[in-house]
């Protein structure tokens, strides 16, 4: 067999799959209506948000992904099975990986389109802002799908038929919807909900496809999301292809408990290297409602009362040139890497960056004035301007919200001033730059 004919085989296979799949009207609501659903449901529920959908996106993605990989795709293995189709390709002179290959990378492409049209319509009907990194966005979704597509080929591994696997999708899909963060939002969740989520794909699925489309920042910091979406979907993946039946007389036998289990061994890995890791802490409900913040609430603030850049409170550099920025080149770097500046929260986010500010400024640092510019343009760089206002304007409004660092040794600010000052000092620093990017304080 010459090289060529492998490929053509395989591009045979993939088309072959794509065309039955387009004549399932089973296939055809479970790819794309029920996203279509999903979308106007969140629609109706968020449209108030502004913009609308912007934080849900993540979440909406992720609903087209589990239902095409955990519904779909094992659907359709098993429909095929029962037919007697993957018998008679058991003959065919190509391995079952690369069968098992094209599959997958059929159902890939109908994610992909899924996806785009959701993505698509959001923006048509309610506004939506598409991702501000497209790469990143292609890549999120890349380890979200390779991590429900391994799930999914697993249930059709395990499922005797087509109604089990309607049973076995439901005992995934269900649980990630109620309790994984992928359709109740986690900071509504009681915290002891929010950890057993961390043990679920759905959490981190959310929060990778999520971070380009809300963080200027991209996938930066989400190693572990990203880590623990590859885990859980190569032991399912293995397992899957272990427990692979051609003919739909074999049944499921022991192997396939065992291979399970395996399989589930990747998600308490995951959660428990994420209560490890201290990121099963409990989300605050406040923590993201800067999103609700109005523009007639951002247009009371005022900025008449504020310390002048040069006195004694809240001092603040004017843009940093030359020497003097050569000087902060290296604060400007650790800050950028610094660990609590990179949390996934951007609200949290900003807090903490502007702790960092009211930290130099209440410990009275040779640097304040300087450090607080720094602050600014690094807030500037990871947060659309639009995205960046409202969580400034929240954090006057909502002074007491969220958390701060009080210190901030590998910034070289050892010292604690008290947190309830920090706050303060915050708010003061958040109306400074607010001012400024709303162009009524001059720059």
């Amino acid at each position: 067999m010459s090289g060529a004919r492998p490929g053509r085989g395989l591009a045979r296979h993939i088309l072959l799959t794509l065309t039955l799949n387009f004549r399932s009207a089973q296939a055809i609501a479970y790819g794309y209506l029920v996203p279509v659903l999903f979308l106007l449901a969140f629609g109706g529920v968020f449209r108030g948000d502004t913009p609308a959908l912007q934080h849900e996106m993540g979440q909406l993605l992720v609903i087209t992904i589990l239902g095409g990989a955990c519904f779909g795709l094992p659907t359709a293995l098993v429909s095929e099975r029962e037919r007697g189709l993957w018998r008679r390709y058991r003959l065919l002179p190509a391995p079952m990986g690369s069968l098992l290959a094209g599959t997958l990378a059929a159902r890939l492409v109908l994610l992909a389109s899924a996806a785009l049209m959701q993505v698509a319509l959001a923006r048509l009907i309610y506004g939506t802002p598409l991702p501000q990194s497209p790469v990143q966005a292609g890549v999120a979704f890349l380890f979200v799908s390779f991590s429900f597509l391994g799930i999914g080929l697993l249930v059709a591994a395990l499922a005797n038929d087509v109604p089990a696997v309607q049973a076995l999708g439901q005992c995934v899909f269900l649980p990630m919807i109620m309790l994984g963060g992928v359709g109740v939002p986690l900071a509504v969740l009681p915290g002891w909900a929010q950890a057993v989520a961390g043990f679920m794909p759905g959490r981190y699925a959310v929060e990778v496809l999520q971070r380009p489309f809300s963080d200027a920042r991209g996938l930066a910091g989400a190693g572990f999301s990203l880590a623990a979406l590859a885990a859980i979907g190569a032991a399912a993946a293995v397992a899957g292809t272990r427990l692979f039946r051609w003919d739909a007389g074999r049944r499921a036998g022991r192997p396939a408990l065992v291979w399970a289990g395996a399989a589930l061994l990747a998600w308490a890995a995951v959660g428990a290297a994420a209560a490890a890791a201290g990121r099963l802490a409990p989300i605050r409900p406040g923590d993201e409602t800067y999103g609700s913040i109005t523009d007639a609430q951002i247009a009371a603030i005022t900025f008449d009362d504020l310390p002048g850049d040069n006195e004694f409170a809240t001092r603040l550099a004017p843009p940093l040139s030359g020497a003097e920025a050569g000087r902060m080149r290296g604060f400007a770097g650790a800050l950028r890497a610094w660990e609590p500046g990179r949390v996934g929260d951007p609200a949290q986010c900003v807090r903490n960056l502007l702790s960092v500010a009211s930290n130099a400024d209440l410990t009275a640092d040779f640097r304040e004035a300087q450090i607080a510019r720094v602050v600014f343009d690094v807030l500037r760089e990871r947060y659309r301007r639009d995205e960046l206002v409202r969580i400034l304007a929240w954090i006057i409004l909502d002074p007491d919200e969220g958390g701060v660092v009080a210190r901030a040794p590998e910034l070289g600010l050892a010292r604690r001033p008290p947190e309830a000052v920090i706050r303060d000092r915050n708010a003061l620093y958040a109306r400074k730059l607010l001012g400024r990017l709303l162009r009524k304080i001059p720059d």
